[in-house]
């Protein structure tokens, strides 16, 4: 009897809901474990990605990557631009998924952003 391969997930299967919390400042799983945090610059004209997070229990899920899809489609519909600022964004995501690259900020500005403390 030949070994049954571990099941795949159907590519059918229903994205999780990500929630865009804009007191917040972050997208992030309908159960708030797993989010993607920004800060507005700019007058509201240009999210930096600063941070995204995945709890070790649901990592592997494709969260970051869904997170991203939510941030970057809202700035796509606002006509916002997006720093990179988060390794996963700039080290991962983008390189996988470079039709985003349209929506990235035009100027090197990453160096030049002084942290929230330094304001």
């Amino acid at each position: 009897m030949a070994a049954t391969p571990p099941a795949q997930p159907s590519a059918a299967a229903e994205p999780p809901k990500i929630v865009w919390n804009e007191s917040g400042k972050r997208f992030e799983t309908e159960d708030k474990e797993a989010y993607l945090e920004y800060v507005a610059r700019n007058d509201g004209k240009v999210m930096d990605i600063i941070h995204t997070y995945v709890p070790r229990s649901k990592r592997g899920l494709g969260l970051a990557f869904h997170l991203c899809v939510a941030a970057f489609n809202h700035a796509n519909s606002h006509s916002i631009s997006v720093i990179p600022t988060c390794s996963y964004v700039s080290d991962t995501f983008l390189p996988r998924n470079q039709s985003w690259n349209s929506v990235v900020y035009s100027e090197d500005v990453k160096s030049n952003i002084r942290p929230a403390s330094a304001i």
